[in-house]
């Protein structure tokens, strides 16, 4: 059915495809989260979600941006991460939300310390030549954090009602 195959591509496509754009470019381009939110638009109508859930749907992502974009002012987070968390958080809603939270939050700091450790150490000749491979290893360069925000929602979309309905 159709329907089952967009539930199956179409958020896990997008997530592969923010975090490989984070991790080459260190940057997440806002058609991301866009196709993200049409996406859930499209599926959430097509499937039959009663209107009050797609409004707390849309009051976690809502929720979700605002703390994103605290924590963009403050250096902490870029405006893509806070974009993108919004727009999985459309996805997840309330009900997958702190799972999200905590397993993004776990994995960006095992990713962090990868980074700077990575970074402690000369680069070989080979990998220098490869741009995005030295962005990454630059001491003062950002985290692409959009990984494990994508990789946090990827291990929790298996367990939502968006793949548990299929078939």
């Amino acid at each position: 059915m159709l329907l089952d195959a967009a539930r199956l591509l179409v958020f896990p496509a997008l997530m592969a495809f923010a975090a490989s754009s984070d991790l080459f470019t260190m940057t997440i381009s806002n058609r991301v989260a866009i196709l993200l939110a049409l996406g859930f638009g499209a599926l959430a109508v097509a499937s039959g979600m009663p209107l009050a859930e797609i409004g707390m749907h849309a009051g976690a992502a809502m929720l979700t941006l605002v703390i994103g974009f605290v924590f963009f002012a403050r250096g902490w987070i870029g405006g893509g991460d806070a974009k993108l968390a919004a727009a999985t958080a459309l996805w997840l809603g309330f009900g997958f939300l702190y799972e999200y939270l905590l397993y993004a939050s776990l994995l960006g700091g095992v990713l962090t310390l990868a980074l700077l450790e990575f970074r402690k150490y000369a680069l070989p000749q080979r990998f220098a030549e490869s741009a995005w491979i030295e962005r990454l290893h630059q001491r003062d360069g950002g985290i692409p954090y959009g990984i494990a925000l994508a990789a946090a929602a990827l291990l929790i979309y298996p367990s939502t009602p968006w793949m548990t309905t299929i078939g």
